[in-house]
């Protein structure tokens, strides 16, 4: 439904606000999907169900690249959203044949919308602050009172969990979990770095490239195919492994392939200085989904399996949102710092200015998001090792769970959160 409206829109607040429903929606069923997967499957089950879940994440964003592009070039932009509906009404058709009714009918909770708004409205004005700060410097009044806000209602929500609300929307004990707590401060780096490449290499790709929508969109099959091939080797070695050493090569690989891809210019090579990279990138992505997650569910109590998934799910969310609108901001300070020269120039040599102004940027903001990602590899050492008990091994998922660093129930032991 917000999908039409957002199709229909007339205006940007129309358009923002149907995509901010959207929003509301996506919320909801990227932590359900993974709840019915981690509390329906145990031991090599749940492994061969996450990578077959993972990979059809993957082939949708693959199949969205292409058909976003086709969309828009063929015919508007509208019609990607548009296309939605039809996705949605059969979705709803099949959920209601095939999925089975889960929940305790005599079990309720209060909703805990004091905390609700202050969570959402805390992170809202410190997103809109970082995005301001390409107009508004850092120690400017409004950029600081804006922070300030942020932090407050933070603050207050804190408050709201901690001693306030009588059914707490987020659990402040469930942080208590070594495992639960590295997985989120990792999975919050990791959306905001690569929330950044997908947006930074659209631009380049179309504004100094020059490619088409539809080009640029069937440039980023061979990333997404990549995600797929890391998904599925991840799910594999996690429970032999455990999740940091994971977690340890995926943010080793992530930072070295934005590394590669800060050296792009105006004129680059598409295989050897983007696909190349790119697929290093999205290769530690992948590798980074089951591991984030088994860290993230392991030693969660079944019932509260949608509550440790939805809680990583806004991790990765605010992790994109404000790591997206720093990196932005970053870029856009270094292009304008080179573009700044005020000389009269002809519109050739303004352009050409102009894309390694743009690349430029781009380039910068990719080497933040590699230190970002470098942070997380520090991150990752707060997620325990894997310890094997003496004796003969457990069978299935409690193994699982105890590879994952904890010694939680089977069915909450791994599960996978799509980035």
């Amino acid at each position: 439904l917000a999908s039409l409206v957002g199709g229909f829109a007339q205006d940007t607040a129309w358009l923002t606000t149907a995509r901010a429903v959207q929003g509301l929606g996506g919320a909801v069923l990227s932590p359900a999907t993974l709840t019915l997967i981690v509390t329906t499957y145990q031991g090599p089950k749940l492994a061969r169900a996450l990578g077959a879940w993972s990979a059809m994440a993957a082939a949708g964003g693959a199949a969205g690249s292409i058909l976003g592009g086709v969309l828009t070039a063929e015919l508007s932009w509208r019609w990607v959203l548009f296309v939605n509906v039809p996705i949605g009404a059969a979705t709803v058709l099949l959920a209601g044949w095939l999925l089975t009714e889960s929940h305790q009918p005599d079990h309720r909770r209060a909703l805990d919308l004091p905390g609700a708004i202050t969570v959402t409205a805390g992170l809202a004005l410190l997103a809109y602050a970082i995005v301001g700060t390409d107009i508004t410097p850092w120690g400017s009044a409004r950029t600081l009172g804006l922070l300030g806000g942020g932090a407050v209602l933070l603050g207050a929500f804190l408050l709201v969990e901690a001693r306030l609300a009588t059914d707490p929307l987020v659990p402040l004990r469930l942080f208590a979990s070594r495992a639960l707590s590295g997985a989120n401060a990792v999975m919050l780096l990791v959306g905001a770095a690569f929330f950044s490449m997908w947006y930074f290499l659209s631009l380049y790709l179309q504004n100094v490239l020059g490619y088409s929508p539809l080009r640029a969109g069937m440039a980023f099959v061979p990333m997404s195919v990549t995600i797929i091939v890391g998904a599925q080797l991840s799910s594999r070695l996690v429970s032999s492994l455990g999740a940091r050493p994971l977690l340890l090569a995926g943010t080793v690989m992530g930072a070295g392939g934005f590394w590669w891809l800060s050296a792009i210019g105006p004129a680059s090579h598409y295989w050897p200085t983007i696909v190349a990279p790119g697929c290093l990138v999205t290769l530690a992505l992948g590798i980074l989904f089951t591991p984030l997650a088994a860290a993230a569910t392991a030693g969660v109590a079944r019932n509260q399996a949608g509550l440790a998934s939805g809680v990583l799910n806004t991790s990765r969310q605010v992790g994109g949102s404000i790591g997206l609108a720093a990196l932005a901001t970053v870029a856009t300070d270094r292009s304008r710092g080179l573009l700044g020269t005020g000389h009269t120039v002809s519109a050739a040599t303004r352009t050409a200015l102009s894309h390694q102004a743009f690349t430029a940027g781009y380039g910068r903001a990719f080497e933040w998001a590699a230190l970002l990602l470098a942070a997380a590899f520090v991150g990752a050492f707060i997620v325990p090792a894997a310890r094997r008990r003496p004796g003969p091994e457990r069978a299935d998922g409690a193994e699982l769970g105890h590879q994952a660093g904890s010694s939680g129930p089977p069915a909450a032991a791994l599960g996978l959160e799509q980035a």
